[in-house]
């Protein structure tokens, strides 16, 4: 019986991998956090009775606690209460499946408890890789990613043989072809059109304005210790290869398959099995075309960005990926324009007081410093 905590179980990632475990009857749900969403975590507390569940607010959890009181779980809160449900004694495999850098310290506690990571919070490795990647190796476990693109990566890994490039693909979102000019009309609804991908509101924006695939650059080098000058991103829109290697013969191995989220979460519980999931498969009686295209850094500036902050290593990813985090929320509550988002990123980047090495104490004080400085930009 494999034995699973699930970080962020209600989000889009966290449901899947529900669907994941109801498809499996040898899989064990041991633990449970969600950040605000109480009948959909209490739902899945009376299907699956895991030991322990976490809430973010203490009055969430207070609530929740009356109301599965007829159920033998240990309901806990904030921070704390993640660190718990990622370190449960019994559990084998912990899915980092939450958004933003709050994933940061219950992963690193999960890895010192010796626990297996099933990756999908990719601001973990773009904030903190130096620290992560060399303490998994030193506590021996392993991070499989869950993000469709270093999936796909994985998959393709020959051991016998390095990788020269990795290709990492891309759908270009639903402005794909946009002007810049274009994109300074672009609304809320219009971004959060995806037209291949099912997926939570902020990795939508993300997608939209190109900023996740830096993001997955960042992450890419530090899971496969890659330089990012050899990671190169390709448009591919119609989202079935979903990543490619070459080698320094010039091979390219790529993976396929359809846009769906739930083949990278079955490989990363499973691997390196691989188990049933649907019917849903690539037909190519009917696919005519796949199409390749090259993305334009000066219309997506959000990706020029995460390339130079990626490079430049050091505290720049994390001022980054913080000042992404906060301008997404703010264009979500419709308080800035999709092209302030790079605008924003931008200016906590060229102002932030730039940091070789960064500890954990100081990512989670430059998160805060980047938060503060943008609330004081006028737009």
């Amino acid at each position: 019986m494999k034995k699973i905590s699930i970080l962020g179980s209600t989000g889009s990632i966290g449901t899947q991998t529900i669907d994941i475990v109801r498809l499996n009857s040898d899989v064990e749900v041991v633990g449970l956090s969600a950040h605000k969403n109480i009948d959909l975590l209490e739902k899945q507390i009376r299907e699956f009775k895991p030991q322990v569940a976490s809430i973010w607010e203490e009055d969430d959890a207070k609530l929740l606690k009356d109301r599965v009181k007829d159920i033998d779980v240990r309901i806990v809160f904030g921070m704390e209460g993640l660190i718990e449900v990622a370190c449960i004694n019994e559990s084998d495999i912990i899915v980092t499946a939450v958004v933003g850098m709050i994933g940061i310290q219950p992963t690193i506690a999960a890895i010192k408890a010796k626990k297996n990571i099933a990756l999908a919070n990719k601001e973990t490795l773009v904030c903190a890789g130096h620290i992560i990647m060399p303490l998994a190796r030193e506590m021996n476990i392993n991070i499989y990613p869950v993000d469709s693109e270093h999936s796909a990566i994985f998959q393709c890994l020959d051991k016998n043989n390095p990788v020269k490039k990795i290709l990492l693909t891309a759908s270009g979102g639903p402005f794909r072809g946009f002007t810049k000019e274009e994109l300074k009309n672009v609304t809320l609804e219009d971004a959060l059109k995806h037209p291949n991908w099912s997926m939570g509101k902020k990795i939508t924006i993300d997608s939209a304005t190109m900023i996740n695939k830096g993001l997955e650059i960042i992450e890419a080098s530090h899971l496969f210790d890659m330089d990012i000058d050899d990671i190169e991103v390709v448009i591919q829109k119609e989202s079935i290869i979903h990543s490619m290697v070459e080698f320094k013969d010039n091979g390219i191995i790529a993976q396929l398959g359809t846009p769906d989220m739930k083949l990278p979460i079955s490989y990363a519980l499973f691997y390196p099995e691989r188990r049933y999931i649907s019917e849903a498969r690539v037909d190519f009686n009917t696919l005519s075309t796949i199409n390749f295209s090259k993305p334009d850094p000066e219309v997506f500036e959000g990706l020029k960005m995460a390339i130079s902050a990626g490079k430049r290593g050091g505290s720049a990813p994390t001022v980054l990926n913080a000042a992404n985090e906060w301008a997404v929320d703010k264009f979500l509550n419709n308080k800035i324009k999709f092209i302030d988002i790079p605008y924003l990123i931008g200016m906590a980047l060229d102002n932030h007081e730039f940091t070789k090495n960064p500890s954990i104490e100081d990512i989670l004080y430059l998160e805060k410093w980047t938060e503060e400085f943008l609330e004081r930009i006028k737009i």
